[in-house]
């Protein structure tokens, strides 16, 4: 009988033990000193590995996934596989979450990517034909961002008030008669062969091998957007304030990281802080 009291007094200690370990684990998830963050390859992914130097000084390792489309890093974020991701506006998150009932924040503006008017037949789009090819991103915040650059260059007349909620249905005068096809952003630099123009995010240009000097036309960056269509680092909104996430923001917030752009793209990358 006392042997059998002491082996359950070892089997009860034993899982005390393993409970405890347990907690051990679970506690430690908080003190992670892994960042992991989802990006474009370029040009976020390539700005990231200039803080990761910064980042280790203060503890951290940033462990940086890349994703070529703009479905997935959200979706991995919001499911907790990401600590952040950095390669899309506000305009754009705030769609998402409206289309996905989720609740992601901006953390932090760190740059604007001018969107270009670009051409493989042509040299000026005053060289357009009539019923012409006209590309454009196919989702909203960016489809809007592009139909207001081609009224601006005098391409298009939109319904007033359209703004940055427009779509082809709102284009009021289209007196070349072009026709606009709406494409995935990341398969716009590959619709070139087929299109008279097309109107390419920065991201997605730089990645094809375009640069603004390449460009019929780009958005100014003194723009409404400019500041409208800033790229943001984006969090869970609980996560906003962790520690995580102000060491990543202070390191891509530096002067290092302000040069590189500034150095590196030339333009067609503009940092805003």
């Amino acid at each position: 009988m006392k042997k059998r009291f002491k082996n359950i007094i070892k089997v009860g200690v034993a899982l005390t033990l393993a409970i405890s370990l347990l907690a051990g684990c679970g506690s430690s998830s908080s003190d992670d000193k892994t960042i992991k963050i989802g990006a474009s390859p370029s040009p976020h992914a390539d700005i990231l590995k200039q803080v990761k130097s910064e980042l280790k000084k203060e503890g951290y390792s940033l462990e940086i996934s890349e994703y070529t489309d703009y479905v997935q890093p959200n979706k991995a974020l919001n499911d907790g596989d990401l600590d952040a991701n950095f390669f899309q506006h506000k305009p754009y998150l705030d769609n998402f979450n409206k289309e996905n009932k989720s609740d992601l924040i901006s953390a932090a503006k760190i740059h604007f990517e001018p969107l270009g008017i670009y051409s493989e037949k042509y040299k000026s789009l005053d060289s357009l034909k009539d019923g012409d090819i006209v590309a454009v991103p196919n989702d909203a915040t960016n489809e809007a961002r592009a139909l207001l650059l081609l009224e601006e260059e005098g391409v298009i007349k939109l319904k007033k008030g359209a703004g940055i909620n427009a779509t082809i249905l709102d284009i009021k005068e289209n007196k070349k008669n072009l026709e606009f096809k709406e494409i995935a952003a990341e398969q716009l630099t590959r619709s070139l062969p087929d299109t008279a123009i097309a109107v390419i995010n920065g991201n997605y240009a730089i990645s094809g091998g375009l640069s603004m000097s390449d460009a019929l036309a780009i958005e100014k960056n003194t723009s409404v957007a400019a500041k409208t269509y800033a790229n943001i680092i984006a969090v869970r909104k609980e996560d906003k304030d962790s520690a995580k996430v102000k060491a990543l923001v202070k390191a891509l917030k530096s002067e290092k990281v302000k040069k590189y752009i500034e150095k590196e793209y030339n333009g067609s990358v503009v940092p805003v802080f």
